[in-house]
């Protein structure tokens, strides 16, 4: 297997495969969702996806800034929580869920696809804006992680005369994380396993919680930006949030105009 099938795999196991087994959960924690092991994923999600999480305050502002009658892209949309935040633009969403792409379809009027970040099949140069949120960071190798950030540089249309440019948010998770509970900081790994607890059941036993781990890199500071240099992009703004880096850039051919 060559190593970039490797990478895929190990992305498949510790990233896509996790979360098809914890995605009723992770979608809404406010319910108490009691799963069977047997319980297929796309039940789960429609028992569980029963109100959309409050956006992060950066991306919501983001989404409301924009101009009415922008079209964008949210890559790696779950089950489509910021699709509804501004209703004077058009998303197209994209997820390698298929059942989480099935809920995010339900924001109407907006359009959800499923699609891998590192294959997205919209055409280049096509819209104003795109939001990739807790997503690069599952890609196992900086090769990995700044071509998606390219692949998606790609799709923002060229800058216009008194227009704001096309502009692309990125969230990854943060390494100095030192005074949250997991107390990562400088100096720790950066490439980790982060656990999420499921309680589940069988039929006749009684609940245990069932541990499935989750690769990410934790992003240290300065390090997207550096991502987002390397895959064609030129930063507008950036900063950190509640554990998160994040920043806003759009293709450098754009910046330069």
């Amino acid at each position: 297997m060559s190593v970039a099938g490797q990478e895929h795999e190990y992305e498949e196991r510790h990233v896509h495969q996790v979360y098809e087994q914890i995605a009723g959960h992770f979608s809404s924690t406010r319910h108490k969702v009691s799963t069977s092991l047997k319980l297929s994923w796309s039940r789960i999600c429609a028992q569980a996806d029963t109100r959309i999480s409050q956006p992060w305050p950066i991306v919501e502002s983001f989404l409301r800034h924009l101009e009415p009658g922008s079209v964008g892209l949210d890559v790696g949309c779950g089950n489509g929580k910021y699709l509804t935040v501004n209703q004077d633009i058009f998303i197209i969403a994209s997820d390698r869920s298929q059942t989480l792409t099935k809920i995010a379809a339900h924001r109407q009027p907006h359009s959800s696809i499923v699609a891998d970040t590192l294959s997205l099949p919209h055409p280049p140069s096509s819209f104003n804006f795109a939001i990739c949120i807790a997503v690069v960071h599952h890609l196992s190798t900086q090769f990995r992680r700044i071509e998606a950030i390219k692949s998606i540089l790609k799709l923002l249309k060229p800058g216009q005369p008194q227009r704001a440019p096309s502009k692309l948010l990125l969230f990854v998770w943060a390494l100095e994380q030192k005074s949250s509970r997991r107390g990562w900081d400088t100096g720790d790994a950066q490439d980790v396993m982060v656990p999420w607890i499921l309680k589940e059941s069988t039929k006749g036993e009684a609940e245990r919680d069932r541990k499935y781990n989750r690769y990410y890199h934790l992003y240290r500071q300065g390090e997207l930006e550096s991502d987002i240099a390397a895959a064609g992009g030129a930063i507008l703004e950036s900063g950190y949030e509640k554990d998160n880096w994040w920043a806003v850039c759009c293709p450098a051919r754009i910046a330069e105009r």
